[in-house]
């Protein structure tokens, strides 16, 4: 059965629309929904229906396969449609804010690229990103200076602890709070630990992390801390336990993972519980982490993508979003 291309008001984007005469040779149609009146073969029609089905198929979860279905084109069609407007990117703009909660994470791509998001917490809006091959120093420095620029003020800082984002918060923002990601704290030495420890200092170790996200007040954390001192106390010796390799006979940790997570704890306790004093200061990165999730979900439907489509995809994304958030 033969596709028909059915006619989108270029008015309100409904294709609920009928034929309405002639006008100088060309068909004329009527929309139902606004009623107004348009010629099929007005070419910035033509150009606003391959824009509205492109944002479509970057927004949402339809494939082109479905989208042909809808729209009447062929698949061929809007694959070179669609991969016109992949050969180029839109220009990010900063917005002017007052001040902000910033978060800051990255997550990677299968096809090993990465995307460092700089995410205003309290207004839900994406201030920054950038696409790269690995979280680095400098480039994130660059980032911060950019929104420095801009008259952005940073109240504070959430991030998952790694050494170069707080060094680089540190250079630029110097009197930002700087709040560690509880979650990420919890998720990383939950799977040092695992799930089912042998040990008598992980099965403890186990139970205080899994209290870190219930610390709300300073008297919970001044308990947790405590039972975290008690804890080291008991099994300090146990942590400094050393194994002979019998292949190489060089020396190293037995408990290796209890004494990561000990650490990785022990390291982030200056800016674990920040939050506190700081209520608007959010503790995890969380927000971010959903926002990530849907992007993945829309590359996951649309693999397949060269490696610039792949970046150009997700700056269209990024795009759409902040216009819908201004839009709110």
């Amino acid at each position: 059965m033969a596709k028909t291309r059915r006619e989108r008001c270029p008015y309100c984007g409904f294709l609920d629309t009928i034929r309405w005469g002639k006008q100088c040779g060309h068909q004329r149609y009527k929309c139902k929904n606004c009623g107004s009146l348009f010629t099929a073969r007005r070419k910035d029609v033509s150009q606003q229906n391959r824009f509205i089905w492109f944002r479509w198929w970057i927004e949402g979860k339809q494939t082109i396969e479905q989208i042909s279905g809808m729209s009447g084109y062929s698949i061929r069609q809007l694959k070179t449609w669609f991969y016109e407007y992949l050969e180029e990117a839109p220009s990010w703009k900063i917005r002017k804010y007052e001040k902000v909660n910033l978060l800051i994470d990255g997550t990677w791509f299968p096809n090993k690229v990465c995307l460092v998001v700089y995410r205003a917490d309290n207004i839900k809006a994406t201030l920054f990103y950038r696409l790269t091959d690995d979280e680095r120093e400098m480039e994130i420095i660059a980032d911060l200076k950019a929104l420095r620029r801009m008259k952005i003020r940073v109240v504070s800082v959430t991030s998952d602890g790694g050494t170069d984002i707080i060094k680089a918060v540190k250079y630029v923002f110097p009197n930002a709070i700087r709040q560690r990601c509880l979650a990420h704290i919890e998720r990383e030495c939950l799977n040092w630990i695992t799930q089912h420890p042998k040990s008598a200092a992980g099965i403890e170790l186990r139970r205080l992390v899994c209290k870190i996200s219930r610390i709300k007040t300073h008297n919970d954390e001044r308990y947790w801390k405590r039972c975290l001192s008690e804890w080291y106390d008991e099994y300090s010796e146990f942590l400094m336990e050393k194994t002979v390799s019998p292949t190489t006979g060089e020396k190293s940790y037995t408990h290796d993972t209890i004494r990561k997570a000990y650490f990785h704890i022990w390291h982030a306790l200056p800016d674990m519980f920040q939050f506190i004093d700081h209520p608007d200061v959010p503790k995890t990165t969380n927000g971010l982490e959903s926002f990530f999730g849907h992007i993945k979900d829309h590359m996951r439907i649309h693999r397949g993508l060269s490696l610039e489509h792949h970046k150009n995809f997700v700056k269209w994304y990024l795009n759409f979003n902040a216009e819908k958030g201004k839009k709110r």
